[in-house]
Formats: structure tokens, C-alpha cells, sequence
């Protein structure tokens, strides 16, 4: 990749938090999307492909938003997973296994948005327990194989998913990453699965408070990603001098945590919008809340994720805790990183990306997309399959073979 790949558009970045800085500091009203509204909303973006709706098939779509009327979370939850259930019983009828790994795997991306952006209710919970089983069944027949991992923690386990690449002839280097808020590792999995071609392994969980996570959201929670880090290192296979950290979003809270607490044992790290500090502030949350960027229930989600929070009131209260400024750490020693994001990003302010970009021990490379989003994305162009593809992914190889590494 050239180095101007990397070149940080400073600026767009300049002017885009000019702006912001000069934004009324009213706290804005929180205002979410009603039933018609976010059906509006999600055939546009399933149209396009765009998050949180990459991979559906339109007409899979249509069927199921001609189930909706209200904005009852079981409704969303049972239309959906109707659609899913048709794949799943083709599949288990299907005699050739490529076949019935397709079927599976459209059921899988079906019964995940069942329960989108979270299980927060009976409806949504089946739904998520159904997407997991769904992606199993669709994993079968991978190659390299997939296997699940699971590390006792704290009475419960920590649940990943390890891919390495086949027949390799010395430890592999190894991706580390992890979900954000509403993505789940099985679409990070998903992401990151091209890296094998390459040589390189990949372990996958969700994050705290999402997915199978044995613990929620605290200060302390990077504990869980310590407690994987150990495991790791009992693993002949992993070439544990070159393991690589990454997260998408609030992953990429931890991603660039873990890039100070764990650097001696991190080549490196990729935080793709990741939250820093004015993310947690009472004042900026009030605000994201009612981003049309997201396409519905962000409190919910957000609520979701926390340990002790159960209403925006209570969020307000602890969120700003979670602040690396706030917890003394943005001035320490870091692990190589590259931050990405996007100059109209409404869910992660670019004062954060600012404030990375001026602390820490070493430079660090960012790649801000001047027309992108959240996570750097556009409706179309810079999607998140091509971000991984074109800057996350060669940055990684890049970092690996500035270590000595050589791809097989």
C-alpha cells in the first residue's frame, strides 16, 4: 500500500471539528425512527448493501418488513427469523454440503438481524441463540476449519472462534479481534476470514456486554482480553511475538486499551473509530443518540452493554468512567496502531481520533475518510468489506513483515 494510503486528511479533519466545536452545546432532544421509518430505511440500505444490512438479499428483506407493523422487538424478531427458518429447513434437507452451507449461512444473516441490535427481549434472545447455531452449521465445511474455543473465566467461559491457516509449517502470526455494540464475532469472523489466504490466523470474541461475553462494560472489563491473551500463549500453533489486535467501533475502545495495557505482548493494534474520551461524556451521548446514522434503538443497545446500567439516567452517570483520558492511560507507552474513521462519524466525535493523535509514546498511522461515516464507511464506495480489504488487511501484513515475518 502507498504511504499516501495513509496520509491523514488533516484538513477536512480540521475543518469537520471546527465545526463541530462550533455546534450549539444544547443537548440535542433523543429521537429515534418510528416502524415505517426504519422499514423506509433499511430496504434503502439493503438496496446498497450498507450496514447493518450488508448480505441480505432484497426480496429476503421485503418479505420480512411486510411482516412489520409496530415497533414491538418479538414482532421484529419473529419476521425475521420466519425468513431465516425457510433457509434452515433447507438446509437440513440438502444432501450436498456447499449447498447446505449457503442455505446456512442466509439463515444465519437473518436470524442475526432477528435480534439486531440486541437481544433485548425473548423474541430477540431466540433469534441470537438461533444466528449462533445457524453459523455453526454453516462453518462445516470450511477450510481451514473453524474451531470453538472455550477459556473458564471467572465462573463462566469466554467463547471464541479460532481459524488457522492449514498445514502450516512453523507457528502461525495471529489477528485478535473483536465486535463492536451490535456486530457479533461471527460477522467479524466473517471479515477477517480473507487474512487466512495470506497465512495469517485469526480468534475471534465478542465484545463485553455483547454476544456470549461472560461480563459487561467496566473500567476493568479489558480483563477478559487478558484472560484470552493467556490462552493464546498455550498455543503451539500461534506465533505469539506477532499477534495483532483489532476492533471496529467500541471494539475499537478495547483495541486501543489493549494497545497500552498489552503491549509487550501486541505487534500491533487497529482501532477503527474507536471511543477515547468525549464518547463518554454525558453531553456528546444525549447528542449521538438521536443519529439517523444508526438505524434504530442506539439507547437500548447501549443500555445493553453495561454492567449496572438499566436507563439513560444511570448511562450519563457511568459511561464518562470509561474514558483512557479519564483513567490516567492516553499519555503511556502503545503498541504500533492504525486508526481509522470518518470526518462525518456522528457515533465517535473526531475529537477522540484528535486526542490519539497526540498522545502516546510513538506516531501512529490513521486513515480518515473525509466523506465517511461511522467507521470511516459511505453508502457506497468505501464499504466496510472494502476497508478491510484495502487498508486494514495490508497494514496488517505490512506490520508483519516490518517484524521479520515472510507470507508462505
Amino acid at each position: 500500500m502507498s504511504r499516501s494510503s495513509f496520509i491523514t486528511v488533516c484538513m477536512s479533519l480540521l475543518a469537520a471539528m471546527a465545526q463541530l466545536g462550533a455546534a450549539p452545546r444544547a443537548l440535542a432532544q433523543i429521537t429515534d425512527r418510528t416502524i415505517e421509518q426504519i422499514k423506509t430505511e433499511s430496504l434503502l440500505r439493503a438496496e446498497r448493501g450498507a450496514y447493518p444490512l450488508g448480505g441480505l438479499d432484497l426480496q429476503d428483506v421485503r418479505d420480512a418488513l411486510s411482516r412489520i407493523s409496530t415497533r414491538d422487538p418479538d414482532e421484529w424478531a419473529g419476521a425475521w427469523s420466519a425468513v431465516a427458518d425457510r433457509y434452515a429447513s433447507a438446509a437440513r434437507a440438502e444432501s450436498d454440503p456447499a449447498r447446505a452451507a449457503s442455505a446456512w449461512k442466509r439463515a444465519w444473516r437473518l436470524y442475526y438481524f432477528a435480534q439486531w441490535p440486541a437481544p433485548t427481549s425473548g423474541g430477540k434472545q431466540r433469534a441470537y441463540q438461533r444466528a449462533i447455531d445457524a453459523y455453526l452449521q454453516s462453518t462445516r465445511a470450511l477450510d481451514p476449519p473453524l474451531e470453538v474455543v472455550r477459556i473458564p473465566f471467572e465462573g463462566g467461559q469466554i467463547v471464541g472462534y479460532l481459524r488457522l491457516p492449514r498445514e502450516a509449517r512453523k507457528p502461525v502470526p495471529l489477528i485478535f479481534a473483536f465486535s463492536g455494540l451490535d456486530s457479533r464475532k461471527e460477522t467479524v469472523a466473517e471479515s477477517y476470514g480473507q487474512i487466512l489466504a495470506h497465512g495469517v490466523g485469526i480468534f475471534v470474541l465478542d465484545g463485553p456486554g455483547t454476544g456470549q461475553a461472560p461480563i459487561k462494560v467496566s473500567p476493568s472489563a479489558e480483563r477478559m482480553f487478558s484472560a484470552a491473551l493467556d490462552y493464546l500463549q498455550t498455543r503451539p500453533q500461534i506465533d505469539t511475538t506477532r499477534i495483532i489486535a483489532s476492533g471496529v467501533s467500541f471494539g475499537g475502545y478495547w483495541a486501543t486499551k489493549l494497545a497500552i495495557v498489552e503491549r509487550a505482548r501486541l505487534l500491533g493494534s487497529v482501532a477503527q473509530s474507536p471511543p477515547v474520551h468525549t464518547t463518554f461524556s454525558a453531553e456528546f451521548i444525549q447528542t449521538k443518540l438521536g443519529t439517523p446514522e444508526y438505524l434504530f434503538d442506539y439507547l437500548p443497545a447501549t443500555v445493553a452493554v453495561y454492567d449496572g446500567v438499566n436507563s439513560l439516567e444511570s448511562l450519563l452517570r457511568i459511561a464518562p468512567r470509561m474514558s483512557l483520558q479519564t483513567q490516567g492511560l492516553l499519555d503511556k507507552p502503545t503498541a504500533p496502531m492504525l486508526v481509522l474513521g470518518g470526518a462525518h462519524d456522528t457515533q465517535v466525535p473526531l475529537d477522540d481520533l484528535k486526542l490519539l493523535m497526540s498522545s502516546g509514546d510513538r506516531p501512529k498511522e490513521f486513515w480518515i475518510n473525509p466523506s465517511g461515516g461511522h467507521l470511516g464507511r459511505e453508502a457506497s464506495g468505501w464499504t466496510d468489506p472494502v476497508i478491510f480489504a484495502r487498508i486494514i488487511i495490508p497494514w496488517e501484513l505490512r506490520l508483519l513483515e516490518q517484524s521479520g515475518w515472510k507470507a508462505p
